[in-house]
């Protein structure tokens, strides 16, 4: 595909640049969106990426438009759904017929769900790499409403001390209220997968990540 999208906000349209890990013989792609802290280069999304085109899938990695303007907070979730919506149209028409799966760190996977459950993006299957369930001690704000209204299979991926989901319970119920969804902690975890006495690098964790995901995509999608 070219090395930008376009995508078109009410200001106008942004030329978002994309970044592809390409597998030597892919089964499928996955899209991948960054946390709203970082860019599609994090470490933790590239060690993502190198480790799922290893193991057999094309990664595509995109900022949001917030990010392309050089600004550090997120924009209108609008703007967000936009983007997901141009890149996963643009990977959709170039994928030769592979199937296409979006994930997203924290923000990027949420801005996902939002997408599909608007019918804005029809991938195959969702995987949410530390979804934010509520903001930090926030338990009483929850982003989940929308979620029992995704038809796609759904992957949630976290850590056990993550801030973002405490309390579990909560997080297991929000599970529990989707259509399709598979719940995979990681032990220990918090928000990034760091676990308390074990040093692992960024990437490093991002490769972890990418390893349970294509696990899952890989007995999904399996015919």
């Amino acid at each position: 595909m070219s090395e930008a999208v376009a995508v078109d906000l009410p200001a106008g349209t942004v030329a978002v640049p994309v970044i592809v890990d390409a597998a030597p013989d892919p089964r499928t792609v996955i899209v991948l969106a960054h946390g709203a802290g970082a860019g599609p280069d994090h470490p933790f999304l590239a060690g993502f990426a190198s480790a799922a085109a290893s193991a057999g899938h094309d990664v595509v990695r995109f900022p949001f438009p917030y990010v392309v303007a050089g600004r550090r907070m997120p924009g209108p979730a609008a703007h967000a759904i936009a983007a997901w919506r141009a890149v996963i149209d643009a990977v959709s028409a170039r994928a030769d017929g592979l199937p296409v799966v979006a994930a997203g760190k924290s923000y990027g996977g949420r801005m996902a769900s939002m997408a599909a459950a608007a019918g804005e993006i029809a991938p195959q299957a969702l995987a949410y790499l530390g979804y934010p369930l509520h903001p930090p001690g926030r338990p009483d704000r929850p982003r989940v409403a929308h979620l029992p209204e995704i038809p796609i299979p759904q992957l949630f991926l976290s850590g056990t001390r993550d801030a973002f989901v405490q309390p579990w319970a909560d997080l297991e119920d929000a599970v529990a209220s989707c259509r399709d969804a598979e719940l995979v902690p990681v032990e220990g975890g918090g928000h990034s997968f760091e676990v308390a006495g074990k040093r692992r690098s960024a990437a490093e964790l991002g490769s972890d990540a990418a390893d349970a995901v294509t696990a899952w995509v890989t007995r999904l999608l399996s015919p």
